[in-house]
């Protein structure tokens, strides 16, 4: 039975991703600038980022069906504790000398690896400890902690870098996974050990997934949809560091990445307090809509100011984006079948990802090269080409008839 008390636990849970995320944006935004300088080549950034991602995405599936079948905070502890160990392979090889791309992509996708089994249980177990009234103001906190990597990371990041190198933010970040595994193991002697489910078979737990994402279409096309919507963001996510490394220092870059970031902040506070009552599937597309104008506003100037206000507008319309998909998809998942299909959902919606890092670092230096622009407009113009289909192709939600029924139904959770 949920307690109403359980809330302070998700708080205490909330908190310790919180601190991991602001650790892993400083490393984030310190080997983003590390690889820059060193190639100064956009599609060397995006190349760690792809294997930095793709761990995570091919193993979101049976991490779902873990989180299902065994206890969703052990699976938590492990992940976040085990995750550190590639963070500290970059260290040591820094420490060593400079550590050289493959080491760096090694690293990250050893830390990916185990970070794989955070996901589907952390949000497996936030449907474990709330209340269906509790879900929208969890999703408006859960993404204002995604977005402190983008919103305090890069200034500390920036200015640590003025007065160190890498090797510091390499060092922070390890120690904020013993905060997170710690608020996992309060957690999890609050609300007790999840019994472990070992009679349905690996791929039959795949198959149940599956079938219950595959019997409510509009979900299914949700998902689908969503891989599109993250080629586009991605090509933004990958490309906005060169963008601006190609004109300004990093310290510079830290802060107009944060003033961009108090967007997610100043939205990701309101949809925490207030939350989305209603017309969820309107506000999913407006938001899209918008943030794709605003990518298309972002690569328009070689102006920090014009930069600054556009990626805070940008980044406004993603608390309310996420929080519109999160709402829609777990209403309508059986609270026992959470874990696996949200590991199918983060799979098929991520694939986006995948091309996008795959490809938009090799197209903006080939863009840059043509007529000589530089890898920086180079990323300008993919940035602005990516605005525009993720505009066009956002309004598509408002004529899903499917997507809309999403809204309408809803499980009943037995507590």
């Amino acid at each position: 039975m949920k307690q109403k008390n359980n809330f302070n636990k998700f708080l205490l849970l909330w908190f310790g991703e919180f601190v991991s995320s602001v650790g892993s944006g400083l490393t984030s935004f310190g080997l983003g600038v590390y690889i820059f300088k060193v190639t100064g080549s956009a599609a060397s950034m995006s190349l760690v980022t792809l294997l930095g991602f793709l761990p995570s995405l091919l193993l979101s599936v049976p991490a779902g069906i873990l989180a299902d079948r065994y206890d969703r905070r052990l699976l938590m502890m492990i992940g976040d504790g085990c995750s550190a160990l590639g963070v500290f392979f970059i260290l040591i090889c820094m420490i060593r000398g400079e550590a050289s791309l493959w080491q760096i992509c090694l690293g990250v996708s050893i830390s990916a690896v185990f970070s794989a089994l955070l996901e589907p249980s952390y949000r497996a177990t936030i449907t474990d400890l709330l209340t269906k009234e509790e879900f929208s103001k969890a999703s408006g906190l859960v993404s204002l902690a995604g977005s402190s990597r983008y919103l305090f990371s890069p200034l500390i990041a920036g200015l640590l870098l003025t007065i160190s190198d890498v090797k510091l933010l390499l060092i922070i970040d390890i120690a904020t996974f013993l905060l997170t595994v710690t608020g996992a193991v309060l957690v999890r002697k609050g609300i007790g050990a999840k019994a472990s489910e070992k009679n349905e078979a690996f791929f039959e737990s795949f198959k149940t997934g599956w079938k219950v994402l595959r019997e409510t279409k509009g979900l299914l096309a949700l998902v689908f949809m969503s891989a599109g919507i993250t080629l586009f963001m991605g090509m933004f996510q990958t490309l906005a560091k060169p963008l601006i490394l190609s004109f300004q220092d990093e310290k510079t870059l830290g802060i107009a990445e944060t003033i961009c970031a108090c967007g997610m902040l100043a939205s990701g506070v309101i949809l925490g307090i207030k939350g989305i009552k209603k017309n969820y599937v309107i506000y999913l597309a407006l938001s899209l809509s918008l943030a794709g104008v605003c990518m298309f506003g972002f690569g328009l100037f070689e102006n920090i100011v014009p930069v600054c206000i556009f990626g805070f507008l940008f980044f406004c319309m993603l608390p309310v984006a996420n929080n519109c998909m999160d709402y829609l998809a777990r209403i309508n998942i059986p609270a026992d079948k959470q874990g696996r299909v949200w590991g199918l959902i983060g799979f098929i919606s991520q694939l986006g990802y995948v091309a996008a890092y795959a490809s938009s670092g090799v197209i903006a230096d080939t863009l840059g090269k043509i007529g000589h622009r530089g890898v920086g407009r180079g990323s300008a113009l993919l940035i602005i080409i990516a605005g525009l289909s993720l505009a066009v192709f956002s309004t598509g939600i408002f004529f899903r008839k499917n997507i809309k029924s999403l809204e309408k139904k809803e499980i009943v959770y037995e507590i």
